[in-house]
């Protein structure tokens, strides 16, 4: 099953967007996000995305401090690019995740954890970039299992406008390290491919 899309009605604003998110009625297990103003919904990840994912949050919880968590289905908006994303991992405050709803401003997640899928990987590694790097998410690690000349890691950083510079790529089987506030290196070898 690949994302299906459906285009919102020409001149509906921001909020109008949520709320068709918020009433969408996708299979358990399902994603549902708002990309570039378009609500998609994904089927649930195969368990070989899932385990990168748990991987990399195994990782994380040994280096971030005690008020922060690691979430996996938190919503973070970028309203600027009519997006609300549901990132594989997101490293924010829990003060941030303290407030009602289902979501957080991009800006107060400290790092985004994307695992591309087949049908959307181009999702991950250009508009949801983009919009993340608006948002202001310091750090965004792409964790790209279908990239045509091999699965890949790359760590965004340094967000200016919606345009990160590439801090490290590497192929799977290296390792990528993850600059203060976190100081980890991550081992890109345990990663399943495909």
């Amino acid at each position: 099953m690949s994302a299906l899309a459906v285009e919102s009605e020409p001149g509906q604003g921001w909020d109008d967007l949520v709320r068709l998110w918020e009433e969408t009625d996708a299979p358990e297990g399902c994603k549902v996000e708002i990309i570039e103003g378009i609500i998609t919904v994904s089927p649930a990840p195969a368990n070989s995305h899932n385990k990168v994912a748990e991987k990399v949050q195994r990782r994380l919880y040994t280096v971030i401090p005690e008020n922060w968590g690691v979430y996996q289905t938190l919503a973070v908006v970028v309203p600027s690019r009519l997006g609300m994303f549901i990132p594989d991992l997101v490293v924010a405050p829990v003060a941030a995740v303290d407030e009602p709803g289902n979501c957080i401003p991009a800006a107060a997640a400290e790092l985004v954890v994307e695992v591309t899928s087949k049908s959307n990987a181009s999702n991950d590694r250009i508009k949801k970039a983009a919009a993340y790097a608006q948002g202001g998410v310091p750090l965004y690690l792409l964790i790209d299992r279908w990239v045509p000349g091999g699965p890949t890691i790359t760590l965004y950083g340094e967000p200016k406008g919606d345009v990160y510079r590439v801090l490290r790529a590497v192929k799977f089987g290296e390792e990528i390290t993850l600059p203060a506030p976190f100081d980890l290196t991550i081992e890109t070898s345990i990663f399943p491919v495909g």
